[in-house]
């Protein structure tokens, strides 16, 4: 016997904060702006990000 699928998806409200899709996503995009502008620092120097930023 099949399952009855519902008619409508229920209408559910994304938390403001904690570990959720939406907080997940933006986290994983300002890491990889982050380690875009590391690469971009780094290829335009000529010097790690450490050396840089004078901690070697």
């Amino acid at each position: 016997m099949a399952k009855p699928t519902p008619s409508t998806i229920p209408a559910v409200n994304q938390p403001k904060y904690g570990f959720h899709e939406y907080a997940e996503r933006l986290n994983g995009r300002a890491a990889m702006v982050g380690f875009a502008t590391i690469v971009a620092i780094e290829y335009f120097t000529g010097r790690g990000l450490l050396s840089w930023l004078g901690l070697t």
